[in-house]
């Protein structure tokens, strides 16, 4: 007897799965999702560390223009994001870290007039904002830097009600001083600059 191969019984075994062209591209996709959730996961940072300030003069913290300033601080500055403070945070202080552990940009609000801003003094302009900059170690009544790079700088407004400083460090660029100049441009008005008499 013989069978039409048109209607002979198909092979038990060819039907049983999808072709195994479809298993490899099914097995290859798992793998790279796989492997590009785990690339996020490890480059992923977590939240910023804590900033510990240490206590220093800043008689004008609780000011309404300190307050105005505060209430206007962003999240972000350029590849900075907002951190804690470390307990008892100082008032008018806040600080941004471009990764969880690296040096901060810090800002307090609300100082005394830097003691080295006198008549003659150089000031800069960014943005509106007329800043005084001294190095980190120059400044005897300094804002209480959180840093250990003597590379690190402080600049001081000059032209506000109160005087804010903002520390920089040395990598930094110029997005911090740029965007915080923006804001401060908007939340506290320009006042005519007041500097000490020189000794």
């Amino acid at each position: 007897m013989t069978t039409d191969p048109a209607t002979a019984p198909d092979d038990p075994g060819a039907d049983a799965g999808p072709p195994r062209a479809v298993l490899i591209a099914a097995v290859a996709l798992a793998v790279v999702t796989i492997g590009v959730a785990l690339a996020i996961a490890a480059n992923r940072e977590g939240p910023p560390a804590p900033v510990a300030l240490p206590s220093t003069s800043a008689p004008h913290a609780d000011d309404p223009a300190c307050r105005a300033l505060d209430r206007a601080l962003p999240q972000r500055l350029g590849t900075y994001r907002r951190a804690p403070l470390a307990q008892p945070a100082p008032h008018g202080a806040a600080a941004w870290r471009a990764d969880p552990r690296g040096e901060p940009v810090v800002l307090r609000c609300g100082l005394d007039r830097p003691a080295g801003f006198v008549v003659g003094s150089p000031i800069q302009v960014v943005d509106r904002v007329q800043w005084f900059e001294t190095a980190a170690g120059e400044q005897s009544a300094g804002p209480g830097l959180p840093t250990t790079d003597a590379a690190a700088f402080t600049w001081y407004t000059v032209d506000r009600p109160v005087y804010v400083a903002l520390t920089l460090p040395p990598d930094s660029g110029p997005t911090p001083i740029q965007e915080i100049s923006d804001v401060i441009d908007r939340a506290v008005a320009a006042v005519p600059i007041d500097p000490g008499r020189p000794d």
